[in-house]
């Protein structure tokens, strides 16, 4: 047999279902377990990463479970070797270890060969000596060792590019070049800017091969009662998935909208926030044609000052054949970038290389600076109207003036945006519609999209509308000014000042 064929073997040999309809009948593998299982071991390349992406209730934990068998006392063991299931809770973690346990206690052959110690959530392989363990990211303590796999379970949860636990598996497992195995297990995550969408994209895009990676999701915007959908997402359904529980979901999602992206998340594995967000990914997604220059035509703006060290954000629009073409501009400190893109979560440092976020010299944004950019941006544009929040105005019509702004054209230009329900809720009605309609073209601006993918709104009684920042996952800068600027911009249109010079 090939080392796939061997491992296969040893689960539905060895391994007992511990609970549930089947329990202690010997484990039948379904076809996408077995297929991820013979990729990873009968890679001709060898494997030093798989991925395994599906939708909750598949199976996920035993799969975990007796992959690290394999691994512990079957055809994988590796002599004096340590074996780690990592997850970011304790309960997460403790589930791995309690399923492995129980695959033992049912199995005749396997009680006899391994050691448990419930205390520590730890699995001793007897005849290699083979340490397993049970870890979690709030134990810092457990996260020693070098272990020649690890399995990482629901990577979906890490927020941003980047996890300290993970990282420092990673880097534990250099101790086995060439021998050591890596293997995630999860849903999606909730963005592309989340460390397993980034895994997942690099896989598909490099096709590394090195790296194996299955992933079952549902079409992006299908419609929610699409059994093949479902199906395509959950490739245990009516096995160990009850069809029954996801008929019922998918009902609630389609009564209720605002369980949508909870059911397309949870049931459809698909890459979308669980909260309800201003703008769905796929709305989003539908309006990234690239935009047009601004060049001849009336300019809007929208500007929001922020703290001197966290992002500031202007972004202008322009209306072009009846679309609004978005061009915006981020601010960070230059200094601690790094260590702001590990606080936020998000790839600000990558992003300033790339060119997609200016950096400003220094630990702080200073007001001096976004002035002077502004006087280029009126020198360059027709710009008829900037919207701004009044908090930190007192400090930039200083450097406005400084800069060249005489007293009329700060008044004339430059126009208080509220950021209550009176001035936001008729904007974001304005945005929402051109969103929906295809009438905005932001060029899927990486920045502009992470705050998309944030925006949360609030709704007072009378159903008015605001962006909530205290709501929102993350970041919203880019979508507050956005959302001034389509307010100040109105009703204009390119045809109307197209009549308006003829009539001239």
């Amino acid at each position: 047999m090939t080392r796939g064929e061997r491992v296969v073997a040893f689960i539905e040999r060895f391994c007992r279902v511990p609970e549930g309809m089947l329990l202690g009948r010997p484990v039948r593998l379904l076809d996408f377990q077995k297929r991820f299982i013979l990729d990873i071991y009968d890679n001709p390349n060898g494997t030093s990463r798989a991925y395994l992406s599906i939708a909750r209730k598949n199976s996920k934990t035993s799969t975990i479970a007796m992959m690290a068998l394999a691994h512990i006392v079957g055809p994988e063991a590796f002599q004096n070797s340590r074996i780690v299931s990592g997850a970011q809770s304790r309960k997460q973690a403790a589930e791995v270890y309690n399923y492995a346990a129980k695959i033992v206690m049912m199995s005749p052959e396997l009680r006899g060969i391994v050691k448990l110690i419930p205390s520590q959530k730890t699995l001793v392989g007897l005849p290699m000596n083979v340490e397993y363990q049970a870890i979690a990211a709030e134990a810092k303590g457990a996260h020693g060792g070098s272990p020649i796999v690890a399995i990482l379970d629901e990577v979906g949860q890490v927020r941003g590019p980047r996890d300290a636990f993970i990282d420092a598996i990673e880097t534990a497992q250099g101790a086995y070049e060439g021998k050591a195995l890596l293997i995630a297990i999860s849903t999606q995550a909730a963005t592309d800017a989340d460390l397993f969408s980034i895994w997942l994209d690099d896989a598909a895009q490099n096709r590394d091969p090195h790296i194996v990676s299955h992933v079952y999701t549902a079409p992006k915007e299908c419609d929610l009662l699409d059994r093949a959908a479902w199906a395509a997402a959950n490739p245990a359904l009516g096995v160990f998935r009850s069809l029954s529980d996801v008929e019922e979901a998918a009902e609630r999602a389609v009564r209720m909208p605002t369980s949508e992206n909870t059911f397309r998340w949870l049931y459809l594995n698909q890459r979308i926030e669980a909260s309800s967000p201003f703008v769905s990914a796929g709305v989003w997604a539908s309006c990234n044609a690239a935009p047009e220059p601004l060049d001849g035509v009336p300019v809007y703006g929208g500007l929001d000052l922020s703290s001197a060290r966290d992002l500031t954000a202007l972004v202008l629009i322009g209306n072009i054949d009846g679309a609004w073409h978005v061009h915006p501009t981020f601010w960070l400190p230059g200094e601690g970038l790094a260590e702001k893109s590990r606080a936020d979560r998000v790839p600000y440092d990558l992003w300033a290389q790339q060119g997609f976020l200016q950096t400003a010299p220094g630990r702080a944004i200073e007001y001096e600076y976004v002035a002077e950019y502004m006087r280029g941006v009126f020198d360059s544009h027709d710009i008829r109207k900037i919207a701004f929040d009044r908090w930190g105005w007192k400090n930039l019509r200083p450097w406005l003036s400084k800069a060249g702004f005489d007293e009329a054209t700060l008044d004339e230009h430059f126009v208080e945006f509220g950021q209550g329900y009176q001035s936001m809720s008729p904007a974001l009605r304005d945005l929402e519609t051109d969103l929906l309609n295809g009438n905005i073209a932001h060029g899927d601006h990486p920045v502009l999209k992470m705050c998309a993918a944030n925006a949360v709104v609030q709704s007072d009684p009378a159903g008015n509308r605001k962006l909530a920042k205290d709501k929102s996952s993350g970041r919203i800068d880019g979508m507050t000014a956005l959302t001034m600027a389509r307010g100040v911009g109105g009703s204009d249109t390119q045809e109307t000042y197209d009549l308006l010079s003829m009539i001239a």
